[in-house]
């Protein structure tokens, strides 16, 4: 927790106004670490108690183990199981899809998927090369890093910001062939919000706020921050990056053409994406399991035992009983069936549930539809016969940030110095996901290709090898890409008690949606409580 303590003739929080009325999200955060009010290690948030049940619990006290169905083998589904049955519950997985991960999906070469119209791509993709179509990063405090560390599923850096990646707003005048590199519009950004506010001190603006030592004390961060001369202003300099970088000798390199003015800068519009890198979510380090983030959940099935795991076995029903619950489901042979057992927990879309037949009322049904519409969002990979971005641009993972409807485009940070490569051509959400989506597989290629090419140039069209594509609200059994729940809600508060005999998880059910971070943590309360509840009967 930060505390305010006062200044002689200035409270801290005053200050922080003053400078945030004329600053970046990053200059802000700088000014806070100069200053001293910074989150320190100590300040960081930490994770609930999880207390993970052992089976010492059943045999110390003479109780009998329970069994457990879990509906869904993406996430929270898994994570239960995983942690019910190293505490002796005897679970079964039933899972829609033919594949472990839900919306943590990996596609590989011969990967097949046929969306909700029966259209149906094949991924080409040579060997060693995969697009994670779902989930792609994880920060470093996330509860995700604990189970695949505990797993023992190889993992290493995902690069989540690279200064020399590029940044393209096409509606504020970026033009073909002339993207910005990230280093460069930072440095501008950064340069000329430094430049205002080291003259405003000298303006008397901030006269009330700030004493003279403090002025002094700003005046010196801004010129080491913004990169200024000594007279305060701004003229550019080596953080913008080079045309032709030093080497030897008396070759100093070749400086980028000075910066355009302020008002250009400020049009540009580019000063949006700088505060992703301090982001709490998106902060770096990020890492990624080596292979495919699909990668945890195949080591969880072997945990668990593949014969606990049934896939194509759809869901249709989820029934309290007298002794318990029982799960109506058809597999893939097409005769319906049912399973009895203590209790279930269900780790599945929202909406899905809400067409299946179930008693457990209209209240229950009402707050499930709270989380019931998934966002639309949708990702391409591209596979390219050259690694041209890193040949020819230098740029070696990180991400490209455009206000086209490519939204974001992703360099791989994986197989450096191999011969081919795959660049996540786009991902974006909302009204451009859906755009795509009603586009056939080959069209979305042809214009999220077309767009790229003023970013990267003719190589990104000329050495394209394949592709493949997803539209999340499209994928069978999944239906969209999160849910934006409120936590505060009644509804919310309902769910989290379960529905008699039905506990329920996924990322929806936490604070942090759209992240298995936040499916992880929902699976650990569901299982806390159904195991709280067995311990109390």
């Amino acid at each position: 927790m930060v505390t305010e303590k006062s200044t002689p003739g200035v409270s801290r929080r005053n200050f922080l106004q003053a400078v945030g009325a004329g600053s970046s999200a990053g200059v802000m955060f700088a000014t806070m670490g100069a200053m001293g009010l910074a989150p320190s290690a100590a300040a960081q948030p930490r994770a609930e108690s999880w207390v993970p049940p052992k089976a010492g619990d059943f045999t110390l006290t003479g109780r009998s183990t329970k069994k457990v169905v879990v509906v869904g083998a993406g996430p929270a589904g898994l994570a239960t199981a995983y942690e019910l049955q190293k505490a002796g519950y005897r679970v079964t997985v039933l899972e829609a899809r033919h594949r472990p991960g839900g919306r943590t999906l990996t596609i590989r070469g011969g990967d097949s998927e046929t969306d909700v119209n029966g259209v149906k791509q094949t991924a080409r993709f040579a060997d060693g090369i995969y697009m994670n179509a779902g989930a792609g990063r994880i920060a470093q405090w996330m509860v995700t890093m604990d189970y695949i560390r505990e797993l023992g599923v190889p993992y290493e850096v995902f690069t989540n910001a690279n200064a020399d990646a590029y940044l393209y707003n096409e509606r504020t005048g970026a033009t073909p062939g002339n993207p910005v590199r990230y280093r460069t519009a930072k440095a501008d950004v950064f340069g000329y919000t430094s430049e205002l506010l080291h003259h405003a001190t000298d303006q008397g603006a901030l006269d009330q706020k700030l004493t003279a030592e403090d002025k002094d004390n700003l005046r010196s961060f801004l010129r080491s921050w913004g990169s200024l001369k000594s007279d305060g202003t701004y003229a550019g300099g080596s953080n913008r990056g080079f045309e032709v970088y030093p080497s030897a000798w008396n070759e100093h390199g070749t400086p980028l053409p000075g910066p355009g003015t302020v008002s250009e800068v400020l049009a540009s519009k580019v000063g949006q994406y700088f505060p992703f890198e301090i982001n709490w979510e998106q902060s770096m380090l990020m890492f990624q399991p080596k292979g495919g983030m699909d990668t945890t959940y195949r080591y969880l099935v072997r945990a668990i035992g593949s014969q606990n795991v049934h896939f194509r076995s759809p869901v249709t029903g989820v029934e309290n009983t007298s002794r318990g619950v029982k799960v109506t489901y058809t597999p893939e042979n097409g005769r319906e069936r049912q399973i009895e057992a203590d209790f279930a927990v269900v780790a599945a879309p929202a909406g899905l549930m809400r067409r299946w037949d179930t008693n457990w009322g209209p209240q229950i049904d009402a707050a499930l539809g709270e989380f019931a519409v998934g966002s639309p969002a949708g990702k391409i990979g591209l596979q390219y016969k050259s690694r041209f971005w890193e040949d020819d641009h230098r740029i070696f993972g990180g991400i490209t940030e455009t206000d086209m409807d490519l939204a974001h485009v992703w360099y791989p940070s994986y197989g450096y110095g191999e011969r081919k490569g795959l660049v996540v051509g786009y991902y974006n959400t909302g009204a451009n996901a859906r755009t795509y989506a009603d586009m056939t597989p080959k069209q979305r290629e042809l214009r999220a290709v077309e767009q790229g090419v003023k970013i990267h140039g003719e190589k990104y069209r000329s050495e394209l090898d394949t592709s493949f594509s997803i539209a999340w609200h499209k994928v069978p059994y999944i239906e969209g890409a999160w849910a934006y729940p409120n936590t505060s809600s009644a509804g919310f508060r309902l769910l989290q008690q379960g529905a008699g005999n039905v506990y329920f998880a996924g990322d929806w059910m936490s604070e942090v949606s759209a992240w298995q971070h936040g499916a992880f943590w929902s699976a650990r309360y569901a299982v806390q409580a159904l195991h709280a509840r067995v311990m109390a009967s």
